[in-house]
């Protein structure tokens, strides 16, 4: 009701006194409406700014594929890859060495190619993201590719261990499964003897690793390269300080969303069918080795003493000592008659000799090469400088200052391959066993290598040269191999329950068979890097009851010496099971493995994908998919969680004949130290 009053024509006083008393009335009013006035504008300058950063996301796409793509997150400096449509997140991969807080600008440097984005960090370094042609139909491939622009770029990317467990890249000596717990400093990713470097990689290895979100890393194999795990956190890839060289590498998400792949990048191509079944078990000759005459004694005792304790099968296994010294009688000749070969000693039972690509420079096998003529050129040698004679490369073998077979030299191959056929013909053996196949020797002694023996060149080439000697042939690493019809032989673990011994055993099984290594020898019951304590009879039995399951059972030490008469009778039983039970599935699921590349031995995430718990068990495995072994690693248990994978699957326990569902945990399951926990599907 309050309106304005009308004009009229009273006299000028009223109207002032009216206007004044109004003026004085709204003073207060005034200062309100303009303190509103300043708020509002500040709220819309406020919020326009927060609208802009909004608007402006600290992630921008860079490269869109059909299933994924490609992000670079501003603050961290990260490349970001996520599934499509939702966006999920696949991986974080943290950028090291160039300035990350300067986003790429929207438009890159090769726009006109969709299928690529460019960005270079001036006198830095540049990126190059593109999509590749897939390794298989249905899958999409990016490519990363980081190029220093000057010398003292160290070029460094490191793949975050958040929400994703990682499997694959190199053997270690207290095997993890994943690679998430273990921890390693930055060291060339080339494979390596782990008994005289406990803290390298081991000799197994590949350049890939598989993140449980279903993603790939495949890094290029002429790179030289190192690499670091940092436990929890995340394993980084970086190029050696002072090279120019390039860092590149291959992401391959999954094409059905988040599920590990079944079958990683390397899946085996033209496999070689001929996979015998070793005779199992081997038996390990510990006797004395001072004389030929010492070792047939020695060789004679051991089958006298395994017929005696019904243990009569399987190979009898003789060190490189022990061939050296045999060998060496060999080479004398003597007035006797027709020699008996040293294989006849141990019969019914067979026999296998052991060679390394070393030659002690004491050795007349050694001296002989130095005296020129082709041999000169048997060994690895620095390269000389013209006209220069060359020099064997010197390292150190079990002790000994030895010189290492040429792998390069056609010459000196046929002279090793046929010094190897030799004694395997006059000694009777039936397998050929290789140790210190792995390694470089000329990293390990900062000398620059030829091209073709690079990384894990020597490796790569001397696998391929031994498997032509047969299929009874053991080799001691695996790099780019997995093809090949070798037996590898695993490191040896320590006489403990650590990851270091037992607790390692289970994880390196999945790690051997993930790269495409089925065909392993564990190494003997109970370990064989022995403490100074006595045999534990708990820790040789428990080690049994999971080599049981395992393609090959070895000993070194025999029961009957570690043991009582229970474990004697248990060892029988156990070497019958895996005759019996293992070695028919495994000889189905190698076949299997040689069509689609599935691993014969698989973690439980292969039958439960998308369960987050089945991504960390490292104590239990399947063969194929039917069987699941969940034996005791830790001393003094008589019970443990058992975890079934794959909901929907039924399991019988061959124990107690007890049916459980797939996709739960059996709490507190008995397991008394005469059983291992079995489940059929």
């Amino acid at each position: 009701d309050h309106t304005m009053p009308l004009s009229r024509h009273t006299g000028q006083i009223p109207e002032s006194t009216w206007t004044l008393g109004f003026r004085e009335m709204t003073e207060p009013w005034k200062g309100a409406v303009g303190c509103l006035g300043v708020a509002v504008f500040f709220a819309m300058t406020i919020g326009i700014i927060s609208w802009q950063a909004l608007e402006q996301s600290p992630e921008e796409w860079v490269l869109r594929g059909r299933d994924a793509g490609m992000l670079w997150e501003r603050g961290r400096g990260a490349l970001l890859l996520r599934a499509l449509p939702a966006g999920r997140p696949v991986l974080a991969i943290a950028v090291g060495s160039v300035p990350a807080t300067e986003p790429p600008p929207p438009r890159d440097r090769c726009w006109h190619d969709g299928g690529q984005f460019c960005y270079s960090w001036e006198e830095d370094a540049e990126l190059r993201l593109s999509l590749e042609p897939p390794a298989a139909p249905g899958t999409e491939c990016y490519g990363v590719r980081w190029t220093p622009l000057r010398p003292d770029v160290t070029l460094k990317d490191c793949f975050s261990m958040a929400n994703v467990s990682w499997y694959g890249g190199p053997s270690i000596r207290a095997q993890r499964w994943p690679l998430n717990g273990a921890e390693s400093p930055a060291q060339p990713l080339v494979s390596g003897d782990l008994s005289t470097n406990p803290d390298g990689f081991g000799p197994v290895l590949e350049r890939y690793f598989l993140g449980s979100t279903g993603v790939t890393v495949t890094v290029a194999e002429d790179m030289s390269l190192l690499l670091s795990l940092e436990s929890h956190r995340q394993f980084c890839l970086e190029t050696p300080a002072g090279r120019v060289e390039p860092l590149q590498y291959q992401l391959t998400p999954s094409p059905d969303g988040g599920n590990p792949p079944k079958c990683p990048s390397h899946c085996p191509k033209h496999l070689m069918r001929n996979f015998p079944p070793c005779r199992s078990p081997i038996w390990r000759y510990h006797g004395p080795e001072g004389s030929a005459a010492k070792i047939k004694r020695g060789l004679r005792s051991l089958a006298r003493r395994l017929k005696r304790h019904r243990l009569q099968e399987g190979v009898v296994a003789l060190g490189e000592r022990g061939t050296a010294v045999l060998a060496a009688a060999d080479l004398v000749p003597s007035g006797h008659r027709k020699r008996q070969a040293p294989a006849a000693l141990v019969e019914p039972l067979e026999l296998s000799i052991t060679l390394s690509p070393y030659a002690s420079v004491t050795s007349p096998l050694f001296l002989r090469s130095l005296r020129g003529g082709e041999a000169a050129g048997y060994w690895l040698s620095r390269q000389p400088r013209p006209g220069a004679s060359s020099i064997p490369l010197l390292t150190t073998w079990k002790g000994q200052l030895c010189a290492r077979l040429n792998v390069t030299s056609e010459a000196a191959l046929r002279w090793y391959l046929a010094r190897a056929r030799h004694l395997r013909q006059v000694l009777g053996a039936t397998f050929l066993a290789f140790e210190g196949v792995e390694g470089n020797s000329f990293l390990e002694q900062d000398v620059p290598a030829p091209t073709e023996l690079a990384g894990d060149g020597y490796t790569e080439v001397l696998a391929a040269a031994l498997a032509t000697l047969g299929n009874g042939t053991i080799i001691s690493a695996g790099t780019r191999s997995s093809h090949l019809p070798l037996f590898v032989q695993m490191s040896p673990l320590h006489s403990d329950w650590s990851h270091a011994g037992l607790k390692g055993l289970i994880p390196s099984v999945l790690h051997y068979s993930l790269l495409g290594y089925n065909f392993f020898i564990p190494d003997a019951v109970g370990g064989s890097v022995a403490e100074a304590t006595p045999g534990d009879p708990e820790l040789f039995v428990r080690w049994l009851q999971i080599v049981t399951f395992l393609p090959v059972m070895a000993f070194g030490t025999p029961p009957w010496l570690c043991c009582d008469t229970w474990v004697l009778n248990l060892t029988r039983q156990c070497i019958q099971r895996h005759r019996d039970f293992v070695v028919p599935l495994l000889l189905k699921y190698s076949e299997e493995w040689q069509s689609l590349g599935y691993p014969i031995f698989r973690p439980a995430w292969w039958l439960s994908p998308t369960d987050p718990v089945a991504f960390t068990i490292e104590d239990e495995f399947l063969i194929g998919d039917e069987v699941l072994v969940a034996p005791i690693t830790e001393k003094g248990q008589m019970w443990r969680d058992i975890y079934l994978p794959g909901e929907g699957h039924l399991w019988l326990d061959t124990n107690t004949a007890r049916v459980f569902d797939g996709g739960t945990t059996l709490r507190n399951y008995s397991a008394s130290l005469a059983e291992v926990p079995v489940f059929v599907k």
